[in-house]
């Protein structure tokens, strides 16, 4: 390990940029774990993450020359940027990402915001992970990543409106599930 001089994320960036192999490790090291999260929030296999998450650490370092430090957390969000790329590309080769256009007058139904109170949080990620590919997908860029319709259409090469109404039928799709294990673990409104 560097000693602490390198706990300041723009010295182990430069280290990196110099190309120290400790420094690289530290950096593997330190951002693993949260950037393998990110990437299970598409992907469920393994060894599958373990593939995206090597093309994406392929990509950092060797395009660390072109990062510009601005601060606490631009390394991270750079990082997490790359992760989130690499792994839309896998998904886009692999998974299905089915959409379907709702009609204007099914647009027009409000979404119901679901009472997920007293419901553990494991559950409710299970709900997600749950989720057809397409719909996940566009919920976790929406709700996760705060993409907005427009990005979230050229991540994934579809319209915006199909983004905006994938959206809505996937929340109508949670709702039913939260009501569901409502109903089943009678937890009152």
């Amino acid at each position: 390990m560097i000693q602490n001089e390198t706990d300041n994320e723009e010295r182990l960036i430069n280290l990196i940029k110099d190309g120290n192999e400790q420094a690289m490790r530290q950096l593997y090291c330190r951002y693993v774990r949260y950037l393998s999260a990110v990437c299970s929030r598409y992907i469920y296999n393994d060894e599958d993450i373990k593939d995206v998450l090597q093309d994406a650490f392929l990509k950092i370092f060797s395009s660390v020359k072109s990062f510009e430090y601005r601060g606490d957390g631009s390394l991270k969000g750079w990082m997490t940027k790359i992760v989130l790329n690499e792994t839309l590309k896998f998904v886009k080769r692999n998974c299905r990402l089915d959409f379907v256009e709702l009609r204007p007058e099914e647009m027009d139904i409000p979404d119901e915001e679901p009472n997920t109170e007293g419901i553990p949080p494991a559950v409710i990620h299970s709900m997600i992970r749950d989720l057809p590919d397409g719909y996940r997908t566009i919920f976790n860029l929406y709700v996760i990543e705060e993409k907005s319709h427009k990005e979230i259409a050229e991540l994934l090469g579809i319209k915006i409106n199909s983004s905006a109404s994938q959206l809505h039928r996937v929340k109508a799709m949670l709702a039913e599930k939260i009501k569901k294990y409502n109903t089943l673990y009678n937890i009152s409104r």
